[in-house]
């Protein structure tokens, strides 16, 4: 397939999981690919710097906000840097990305947003206080970039996975002393989620093919807000 032969994408967080997979699956359909990561790419992105973002996110057709961090404490648990930090990556790194991208995508005639939020977003979940505050600021800001620029033809949806299985998650779940296979009985389809299945979300989202689709927020999760 070549859904995105002459398109510039540009996909944060893109040295492990997630963002490796989108990054690997626009390459092989034939997009100019910028991998950026703070670590492991090519490209050297901190998203919480305004001009770090400045300086990377420009002159691109399709971004993807992939990169984000979690948190594994309730509210009264919480430090307050922890919060900061959380809401810098999550929210604060997506906001700037966008804010840079938008213009040059205008200009470019359009373009498309797709932001990496979470089920955490969608429902509550323990132990998950500012990484659940910080998805759902994501998915609002999702619809509120939708609507101020439907009209330039800049396309924003989310996806908001559920538990999936990448070396995040694996990490994450060491830390608060869970295992796989407890996380994977939690779920309705009884697995977790891979990195490819929510790369291949994201490139229906970014490509033509939903050029009908815009605030939208695709979860992912296997059943488990449902359940």
């Amino acid at each position: 397939m070549t859904r995105f032969a002459g398109k510039r994408a540009l996909v944060t967080g893109a040295g492990s999981g997630i963002g490796s997979a989108v990054a690997r699956l626009f390459e092989s359909e034939n997009a100019d690919v910028v991998a950026a990561d703070i670590t492991g790419t090519d490209v050297h992105l901190d998203v919480r710097d305004e001009e770090q973002v400045a300086a990377v996110v420009h002159d691109v057709d399709v971004l993807v906000n992939v990169a984000g961090v979690g948190s594994t404490t309730t509210a009264p648990e919480t430090p307050l840097d922890v919060w900061e930090d959380v809401f810098a990556v999550n929210a604060r790194g997506t906001f700037l990305c966008c804010k840079h991208a938008i213009p040059s995508m205008i200009t470019r005639g359009g373009g498309s947003i797709v932001n990496i939020a979470s089920v955490a977003a969608i429902v509550g979940m323990r132990n998950r206080a500012a990484y659940c505050a910080s998805k759902g600021a994501v998915v609002s800001l999702t619809r509120a970039l939708a609507v101020d620029h439907v009209n330039d033809r800049v396309r924003v949806n989310a996806v908001c996975p559920g538990t999936v299985d990448t070396p995040w998650v694996r990490r994450l779940v060491g830390e608060v002393g869970e295992s796989l296979d407890e996380l994977t009985a939690r779920q309705p389809l009884g697995r977790l989620g891979t990195a490819d299945e929510i790369a291949e979300a994201v490139a229906y989202l970014a490509s033509d093919a939903a050029s009908f689709v815009t605030g939208s927020v695709l979860v992912i999760d296997g059943g488990l807000s449902a359940a």
